[in-house]
C-alpha cells in the first residue's frame, strides 16, 4: 500500500517536475601509470539531446550539472588515449562520483596515433588477455542479480554458478570457489557471502554494498604477480570515494532485505561512506510457512583523506553477521524433513578492516595496506533440529585469523611499466569440534548392539607466511607486440618445506600482438600456487597429532590462446583457448579421492588426513560479445565449453564437482524514454557430476548425520540434467528536485523452467506427520533398518519476484 501510494505521488508530481530537474556528475582525472592529477583535460558529458562539456581544474577535479537523463562520458587530453564511460544514469538524487585514469598514448613522428583498440579493452599491459569489466551500473541493472556482484559475474565467460541457484559459488574455468580472491581496494577480502562454506568462498548472497562500486575486473588467467593463491581467478573489485561536496545517500528496499547508505565530505580534504543492510527473509518465509529461517546483517564503510597532492589515505571496513535457524512447517513432509534433518543451525560473522596509503613518487607511485580479517564459523545439529530438542550430534565453534601488510611499487620507465613488491601475514586458526558419526545402535529389548561412535577434537595452530614478486611490461615494434612478464614466490612457516622459495617458484609470461588498432593475438604461459585451506592444515587426527603438515602448496600451470577484435569503440568480442594442468591436489587417505571431486561442504573440507597427490585438468574455449550502451541498446553475450577432471589416489581422471560442460549466458537492456529500462537475462549449462547413494549406509547412518552416504566407487558417474534460467528486471526513474525514487520490479526464472538439484536421501513420513513410516508399523529403529528410504529428486520450479524501490537523496 506505501509503495502504490509513492507510485501515486510521485506520477502527479513528475509531470511537472521532470524536465525541471538536473543531475550532477563529478570527480577526478590522474594518468593511469604514475597517479598524477591532470589539469585541463576535456570532459564531454552526451545523450541525444544535450552535450556539456568543462575541463578539470587545479586538482584534476571536474563538476558537470545536466538535465537528468542517460549519458556517455568522453575524454579529451593531449598525449593519452581516449576514455569513454557508457550509460551514465544521471538522476536528481545522488550526485553521480567518478575517479578516471586516463592511459599515455605513444607519439609517433610528432602526431598522437589514437589507437581504438584501447577504448573499451578491459585488458591492460600486466594482464593482456583473459580479463573482462564490468561498472556499477551494470551490476546494479543486472536481471536476477538481486545487487549482488558475486552474481552478475556469472554473465561473463568461463564463469559458472555454484551446485545450488541459491549460493553464490563462483566456478571460474572449471576451478573450484576456494581458487578465487577477492580484493577491495588492494585488500584482500577472504569472506565475500552471507552464511559462507569455511575453507570456501561460496555463500547465500554477497555482503557487497553495490553502492561503494566503482568496477569489478574478473582476471581468468595471466595474473598479476602481485596477487598470491589464485589458481582460478582474481576478482578486483574498486571503490569509489564519497561526495566531496555535500552529504547525500540512498535507501533500498527490495524483496528480501533494506539496505541504508550515507556519504558526504568530513572536511575539504575527507570524504566517507557508509552502510547497513538488514535481511527480512525470516519474516517472509515464516509468513509462507518455509523451514528454513535465515537472518543476516552486513555493514560497510570507506574514509578517503588527501594529506596533500601526493599522499592519501583510505580506511575501509566490511563486516556481516548471520544467523539460520529452521522451524516445523504446518505442511511438512519428507523433503522438510530433510531440511531440517540435514542443516546445521549457523551462527557466523566476520570483519575485515584496512587502511592502505598512497605515496607518489618520482615516476611512479607505492602502497602500503595494513590490514586484519576475521571469520568465526559456528554450527549446531541436534536429533530433532528445528525445536534444538534431543542430543546434540554436532557443536563446531571455528576462528580464522589473518593480519596482512603489504607494500607494492609501481614505475613507469622510458614506456617500462616496473611493480614489486612483498607481504607478510600472521595467521591464527583454531577449532572446537564434536560430531555424532554413529548412534548407539539397539536391538529390539533396547540391549545395546553398537556402542555410539563421536569424534571430538580441538586444533590451534598460528604461522607465518610471506610472499615476494616483480612483474614487467613493455610495448615494442612501434607498440604492435606487448610483452609481460613477472615471478612470485610464497613461503610459509607451518607446512615442512614451507621455508623453501624454491617451491613455490611461479613464473609468468604474456604476450599480445596487434595487426591493427582493430584486431590482435594474445598468449600466456604461467605458473600459480595456493596454499591448501585452513580447515585441512588445522586437522588433528585421533592421537592429537597435526596430520597435514606435509601438505605442499598446490599448483595450477595456465596456457592461454585468445584474440580479440573491436570493430568500433562500443563493440567488442573475444576467443579464448585454455589449458590448466593442476599438481599436489589434496587427496583423502581415508576415502582416496580428491578435494575436487566432492565438492564444498564442511564434511568434505577438513577432518581428514591428505597427501598432495592429487592431480587436475581443465581445458576448454570461451568466446565472449560485449555491446556497451551508447544510444538504448546494450548486451552481453558468453559461452564456454571445457572439461573438468581431476584423479585421486589411483590416479584416474574423473569429472570434477564443477564440470558442467559448458555455460551459455546473455544480457540485454534496452533505454526507453521517460526513464523507463527494460533488461532481459537467460542462462543455460550442463548438468553438474554428482555420486549416487550407498544405499545400505544411508539407511544405517541417516538418523545419526542426517544425510545419506555416498558411494565413492560410482565416484561422479551420474549428471544432473541442463539448468537454465530466465530473468527479466524493469526500472522506473522518477526524477524531483533534489531527490529520485526508482522503482523495479525484478523476476527471476520468469518462464519457471525446472531447476534441478543433487538427490537428497531421508525416510518417508507417516499419515498424519508425526513420525517416519515404517515397514512393520513399530517405531523407527536407530540403525533405520525399518525405515522406508525416499530419494528426493524433484526439481524446483520456482519464480521468484521481487518488487523494491532506491529512494537517492
Amino acid at each position: 500500500m506505501k509503495t502504490a501510494f509513492i507510485l501515486l505521488i510521485s506520477v502527479l508530481t513528475s509531470a511537472l517536475l521532470f524536465g525541471q530537474n538536473k543531475g550532477v556528475i563529478t570527480g577526478t582525472v590522474k594518468d593511469k601509470n604514475l597517479q598524477d592529477l591532470l589539469i585541463g583535460v576535456v570532459i564531454t558529458l552526451q545523450n541525444e539531446k544535450d552535450t556539456l562539456k568543462t575541463r578539470t581544474d587545479i586538482d584534476g577535479k571536474f563538476k558537470i550539472e545536466a538535465p537528468v537523463g542517460k549519458y556517455n562520458l568522453e575524454t579529451y587530453y593531449l598525449g593519452y588515449e581516449v576514455y569513454n564511460k557508457y550509460n551514465i544514469n544521471l538522476g536528481s538524487g545522488n550526485a553521480i562520483v567518478v575517479e578516471i585514469e586516463l592511459e599515455d598514448q605513444s607519439e609517433e613522428f610528432g602526431e598522437v596515433t589514437i589507437n581504438a583498440s584501447k577504448l573499451v579493452k578491459a585488458t591492460d599491459m600486466t594482464t593482456p588477455l583473459s580479463t573482462q569489466k564490468l561498472t556499477a551500473e551494470e551490476i546494479k541493472v543486472n536481471p536476477g542479480g538481486n545487487f549482488d556482484v558475486s552474481k552478475v559475474i556469472q554473465v561473463l565467460p568461463g564463469v559458472a554458478g555454484g551446485t545450488s541457484p541459491n549460493r553464490n559459488d563462483i566456478i571460474v574455468r572449471g576451478g573450484g570457489p576456494s581458487e578465487n580472491v577477492y580484493y577491495l581496494d588492494g585488500i584482500e577480502i577472504p569472506v565475500l557471502n552471507h552464511f559462507q562454506t569455511q575453507g570456501a568462498s561460496g555463500g547465500a548472497t554477497g555482503i557487497l554494498n553495490v553502492s561503494f562500486i566503482r568496477d569489478v575486473q574478473l582476471t581468468s588467467s595471466a595474473f598479476d604477480s602481485r596477487y598470491d593463491n589464485a589458481l582460478a581467478s582474481t576478482i578486483v573489485i574498486k571503490q569509489r570515494n564519497g561526495n566531496p561536496d555535500q552529504l547525500s545517500g540512498n535507501f533500498r528496499l527490495s524483496g528480501s532485505e533494506a539496505a541504508a547508505t550515507l556519504e558526504g565530505p568530513l572536511g575539504k580534504k575527507t570524504t566517507f561512506m557508509a552502510s547497513a543492510r538488514r535481511s527480512y527473509l525470516q519474516f517472509l518465509f515464516k509468513l509462507i510457512d518455509l523451514p528454513i529461517r535465515p537472518d543476516y546483517w552486513d555493514f560497510q564503510y570507506k574514509i578517503n583523506h588527501k594529506i596533500d597532492s601526493k599522499t592519501e589515505l583510505n580506511f575501509i571496513g566490511i563486516g556481516a553477521i548471520d544467523n539460520f535457524k529452521l522451524a516445523v512447517p504446518k505442511d511438512a513432509d519428507a523433503t522438510t524433513e530433510y531440511i531440517n534433518r540435514s542443516n546445521p543451525l549457523i551462527k557466523q560473522w566476520n570483519y575485515t578492516v584496512g587502511t592502505s596509503l598512497k605515496r607518489l613518487i618520482k615516476k611512479g607511485y607505492f602502497t602500503v595496506a595494513l590490514s586484519r580479517n576475521m571469520f568465526f564459523n559456528g554450527a549446531d545439529r541436534y536429533a530433532n533440529n528445528a525445536l534444538m530438542e534431543g542430543p546434540k550430534l554436532l557443536s563446531l565453534k571455528s576462528h580464522e585469523i589473518e593480519n596482512k601488510l603489504r607494500l607494492n611499487v609501481n614505475k613507469f620507465m622510458n614506456g617500462w611499466k616496473v611493480s614489486y613488491g612483498i607481504s607478510a601475514q600472521y595467521v591464527k586458526y583454531d577449532l572446537d569440534l564434536f560430531n555424532t558419526i554413529q548412534d548407539e545402535l539397539t536391538d529390539s529389548t533396547g540391549a545395546t548392539i553398537s556402542p555410539a561412535i563421536n569424534f571430538s577434537t580441538a586444533s590451534n595452530i598460528d604461522f607465518f607466511k610471506f610472499g615476494a614478486y616483480g612483474h614487467v611490461s613493455k610495448y615494442f615494434l612501434k607498440d604492435q607486440l606487448l610483452l609481460s612478464g613477472g615471478l612470485r614466490s610464497d613461503m610459509n612457516t607451518y607446512t615442512k618445506n614451507g621455508l623453501n622459495p624454491l617451491e613455490t617458484i611461479s613464473p609468468r609470461l604474456s604476450t599480445a600482438y596487434s595487426f591493427n588498432d582493430k584486431w590482435n593475438i594474445s598468449a600466456s604461459v604461467g605458473s600459480y600456487h595456493k596454499l591448501p585451506v585452513y580447515t585441512v592444515l588445522g586437522y588433528k587426527d585421533m592421537t592429537g597429532e597435526l596430520a597435514n603438515k606435509n601438505l605442499k602448496y598446490i599448483n595450477s600451470i595456465h596456457y592461454t590462446v585468445g584474440s580479440q577484435f573491436i570493430p568500433k569503440k562500443d563493440l567488442r568480442f573475444t576467443l579464448e583457448a585454455f589449458y590448466k594442468d593442476y599438481r599436489n591436489y589434496p587427496v583423502s587417505l581415508t576415502d582416496s579421492i580428491s578435494l575436487a571431486n566432492v565438492g564444498t561442504g564442511f564434511s568434505t573440507v577438513g577432518n581428514d588426513t591428505y597427501a598432495s597427490t592429487g592431480k587436475g585438468r581443465v581445458y576448454g574455449v570461451e568466446a565472449y560479445v560485449q555491446q556497451k550502451l551508447i544510444n538504448r541498446l546494450f548486451y552481453i553475450i558468453s559461452a564456454t565449453v571445457y572439461k573438468s577432471e581431476f584423479s585421486g589416489a589411483d590416479g584416474i581422471f574423473r569429472p570434477s564437482t564443477w564440470d558442467y560442460g559448458f555455460v551459455f549466458s546473455t544480457t540485454m537492456g534496452y533505454k526507453f524514454k521517460k526513464n523507463w529500462d527494460l533488461g532481459v537475462k537467460y542462462r543455460i549449462s550442463g548438468g553438474q557430476p554428482y555420486t549416487p547413494f550407498d544405499l545400505s549406509a544411508s539407511r544405517q547412518n541417516y538418523l545419526t548425520s542426517g544425510v545419506g552416504t555416498l558411494d565413492y566407487t560410482q565416484l561422479n558417474e551420474e549428471r544432473l540434467p541442463v539448468y537454465q534460467q530466465f530473468d527479466i528486471r524493469v526500472d522506473k526513474k522518477f526524477n524531483f528536485k533534489n531527490v529520485s525514487l526508482t522503482l523495479f520490479v525484478d523476476i527471476q526464472n520468469l518462464f519457471m523452467f525446472k531447476t534441478p538439484r543433487v538427490p537428497n536421501y531421508t525416510f518417508e513420513r507417516n499419515a498424519d506427520n508425526t513420525g517416519f513410516k515404517t515397514t512393520d508399523g513399530n517405531p523407527i529403529k536407530s540403525d533405520g533398518s525399518n525405515g522406508i528410504p525416499v530419494i528426493l529428486t524433484d526439481p524446483s520450479a520456482t519464480v521468484v519476484p521481487s518488487i523494491g524501490f532506491i529512494f537517492e537523496f
